[in-house]
């Protein structure tokens, strides 16, 4: 741990928050653009898409790399080069002369939101101990409940002011901010480091989850989705062979065989799936409803975790898994009373219970596991909890797609 002044601690706390602030509306935001970008814009209209599955499948791919950097150089010089990359990528974006170039500026950002996220969790759990990260992550979850919840809306009133280049250069502007909040800021190098670094691993876990993440969470032509596949396949294989023969390996699977760990990554990967299919589903589920009626079904969803995550944090004090057991079998019980009935009135309540266990374990998971976290591993192991979460919640929002495909012409 690295002993920091309470001022100096606040500092790296707000410029993660600003920083974090940016992932959902740049997810949001790239979605909302391909129609009008493709429209404006010349160039392959199949390369559309790719402006949103290029970002997922980098800032997929980097993540474990940016964690392990992230621990052995300069945590908050990391942190605030990977904002730059995004400021200037998004900047760029907003001026791309055709859809190849915007897609590679948005590869680009994916990067660069890698090093964001894995310098930023870096940073916290290196000054923070371990008693107080279940609060500091109440933080953390109450700003990424917020940005989700005000994503969609803030992209269509972008829109609606500046056209689809606002949509890049206000989160750019954000990135930008928390280069400024990092001036001035410790280093928060950690010395004595085993010279061993297991680059070939990190990259090839990398690409794996990439490929994976991609196959499963893009509509893509079957012969794409089934070279990803392959190639996830053979990256697996490859990973083991290399793993096997570093001595010092830059995937902390160690942690993964903590139950506390592994149970609260996995669970906190259900609660996103739960997320990204209701937005998905609520919508076609309120298709006989009026436009005002879907979008409160869309609040009931989201709101509770913009006003929720710090009421969280202090339950979470004392009864962390209860909380997150009583939100999971909620779901549960939700989604099966939902298939026996599909009046409005049940719809609207099982949406508000699905939005409350949301918010009630927004950034719980995250601050129970990374408990277990050491602070010198601190990027690393964030990286590897993100990275289980964003396959969880792949893999379920695709199985929930798969499903209602056979079930629903």
């Amino acid at each position: 741990m690295f002993q920091l002044s309470v001022r100096h601690r606040r500092r790296i706390l707000v410029a993660d928050l600003v920083s974090t602030a940016v992932f959902p509306l740049a997810i949001t935001g790239s979605t909302a653009v391909i129609p009008a970008a493709t429209a404006d814009l010349p160039g392959n209209d199949a390369l559309g898409p790719w402006i949103v599955v290029g970002y997922n499948g980098l800032f997929a791919a980097a993540l474990l790399l940016a964690g392990v950097l992230a621990d052995r150089t300069s945590r908050t010089k990391f942190f605030a080069l990977g904002n730059v990359v995004v400021a200037v990528a998004g900047v760029l974006s907003a001026f791309a002369p055709d859809l190849g170039a915007l897609v590679a500026l948005r590869v680009l950002a994916g990067v660069g939101a890698a090093m964001c996220a894995a310098g930023g969790s870096a940073m916290v759990l290196a000054v923070y101990p371990p008693e107080d990260r279940h609060r500091v992550y109440g933080y953390v979850g109450a700003v990424l409940g917020t940005s989700l919840a005000l994503g969609p809306f803030a992209a269509q009133g972008l829109m609606a002011l500046g056209g689809w280049p606002m949509v890049f250069v206000v989160p750019a502007a954000v990135a930008g901010l928390a280069v400024v909040l990092s001036i001035g800021l410790p280093s928060l190098r950690t010395r004595d480091l085993p010279p061993e670094f297991d680059l070939a691993g990190a990259v090839i876990f990398g690409l794996t989850i990439a490929a994976a993440v991609t196959a499963f969470g893009f509509a893509l032509p079957v012969w794409a989705t089934l070279v990803l596949l392959i190639a996830a396949a053979g990256g697996t294989a490859v990973l083991v062979r290399v793993e096997r023969r570093t001595a010092d390996p830059a995937i902390p699977l160690d942690l993964l065989r903590i139950p506390a760990y592994r149970a609260y990554a996995l669970g906190t990967g259900a609660f996103m799936g739960v997320l990204v299919v209701g937005l998905t589903v609520l919508p076609q589920l309120g298709a006989d409803l009026g436009p005002g009626q879907v979008g409160l079904l869309l609040s009931l969803l989201t709101i509770p975790s913009t006003l929720l995550p710090l009421l969280a944090a202090r339950i979470a004090r004392r009864w962390a898994a209860p909380l997150v057991i009583t939100a999971l079998l909620t779901c549960v019980a939700t989604a099966v009373a939902l298939q026996l009935t599909d009046a409005p009135p049940a719809l609207f309540i099982g949406t508000a219970l699905l939005g409350i266990s949301l918010g009630l374990t927004e950034g719980v998971p995250d601050g129970q596991a990374l408990q277990h976290v050491p602070a010198h591993r601190g990027g690393a192991g964030a990286a590897l909890f993100s990275t289980t979460r964003m396959t969880v919640e792949t893999l379920t929002l695709a199985a929930a797609t798969g499903t209602a495909t056979l079930l629903t012409p």
